[in-house]
């Protein structure tokens, strides 16, 4: 009797799902052993029964197997996305050489070289760019010039302040020592006693004397 070909799709009969489920998973569990050993491959299986059970089979650890797998992705996508930039660096590398040839041209003319090939509409575009540069330049310099500027009142008035605070206390200082000066010599004159007599002089009454 010739056995009929299995149709892909889900089985309806429930006691044939379930058959078929242990006859199939029975046979992957064997082909997988069989392949770990012959082939000294390390293999995990895991299955699931429709009714959530779980069957597994591994040839040295699920757990390490499964490690090993997500070690392998990740060092595969650092891979894939290298190779993804390389080839996105080679697809832009053409466009990328056109701008630098087009920004070194650029350059050359702003400094006055490579003119002859020029328009009289490219030099006008240059003209103006060379202005619109100028003038940007300008303004930036004026700014600073104001800074400058600024910070310099700036050292100015502080300076102005410090040479008023150092005024005010020598102007102290020099009051302090008159009033000390006029103190002392105000004293020193107090204890000095004149003779200064007003008046006739007197007579002397030596007896030997005769007029």
């Amino acid at each position: 009797m010739v056995r009929g070909k299995t149709q892909m799709k889900r089985i309806e009969n429930a006691t044939s799902r379930q058959v078929t489920f242990s006859k199939r998973r029975n046979g992957l569990l064997k082909k997988a052993f069989e392949l770990s050993v012959l082939c000294d491959a390390e293999v995990a299986l895991i299955i699931f029964s429709p009714r959530g059970k779980l069957y597994e089979f591994s040839s040295s650890s699920v757990n390490k197997t499964i490690d090993r797998y997500q070690k392998r992705e990740k060092d595969l996508g650092i891979i894939s996305k290298v190779d993804e930039n390389m080839q996105n660096v080679k697809e832009d590398a053409p466009s990328m050489a056109k701008k630098i040839e087009f920004l070194e041209d650029s350059k050359r003319k702003l400094l006055g070289n490579g003119l002859d090939p020029c328009s009289l509409n490219e030099l006008q575009l240059l003209e103006n760019q060379l202005e619109r540069s100028l003038s940007r330049i300008r303004a930036r310099k004026n700014q600073l010039f104001r800074e400058q500027i600024e910070k310099l009142k700036e050292e100015e008035r502080r300076l102005g302040e410090e040479n008023a605070k150092l005024r005010e206390k020598c102007g102290m200082r020099l009051r302090q020592s008159s009033i000390s000066l006029s103190d002392e010599l105000q004293n020193q004159s107090m204890d000095v006693e004149t003779e200064l007599f007003i008046g006739p002089p007197k007579v002397s009454q030596n007896p030997n004397l005769k007029y």
